[in-house]
């Protein structure tokens, strides 16, 4: 199994990516965003716990968002891996995230951090905006507050992993294929 995570501030090219390693490694792309939609979208129990908090603005506790993750690990048993995207964000998700994956015999092949500087991200994520709808893509003081809000609470997840050797960091500028490219050799050279 290759389990990866995929991480990178907003706009690092994280969900371009991740459709390209679906395709080529046979891996389900988990998004957070995907699973809360869904879960709350099919009135599931988790979905409703989710949303009772997300209404009193309170975050999601770190266990509705494993139970959701569980849940669309267990109905999709015949892939090749996973990518996280998304998740974890911090140390407490990771630590929970390599529980969930020990109790089904595995664990995070590698996490990939897509480098790119934050103008880029800023110029990506405007650009993004103008089709999106999004409204956290259309304001260059929303975009650079989100950039730091990943540096402050998520980068954290990066020095978690790589304690075990299993943290990679990609350049995430150039063309989609090139970027690519360099994703996939890391891969190739996973000892998995």
């Amino acid at each position: 199994m290759i389990n990866l995570i995929l991480f990178g501030p907003p706009g690092s090219g994280k969900g371009t990516q991740a459709k390209k390693l679906v395709e080529k490694y046979n891996l389900l792309h988990i998004s957070t965003g995907d699973l809360f939609r869904y879960e709350i979208g099919n009135k599931t129990e988790l979905g409703l716990k989710a949303q009772a908090f997300m209404e009193k603005g309170e975050l999601v506790p770190d266990e509705v968002t494993i139970g959701m993750l569980n849940n669309k690990v267990e109905a999709n048993p015949d892939v090749e891996g996973y990518i996280f995207d998304g998740f974890p964000r911090t140390i407490p998700q990771a630590e929970s995230l390599d529980k969930l994956l020990k109790s089904k015999g595995q664990q995070v092949a590698a996490l990939i951090a897509l480098n790119v500087d934050d103008d880029e991200i800023v110029k990506r994520l405007l650009e993004r905006g103008k089709t999106s709808g999004r409204a956290d893509d259309i304001s260059e003081e929303v975009i650079r507050k989100r950039i730091r809000v990943y540096n402050e609470t998520t980068a954290v997840v990066y020095n978690y992993y790589d304690q075990f050797g299993k943290s990679q960091s990609i350049e995430g500028k150039g063309s989609i294929e090139d970027i690519f490219g360099r994703i996939s050799d890391r891969i190739e050279k996973l000892n998995v």
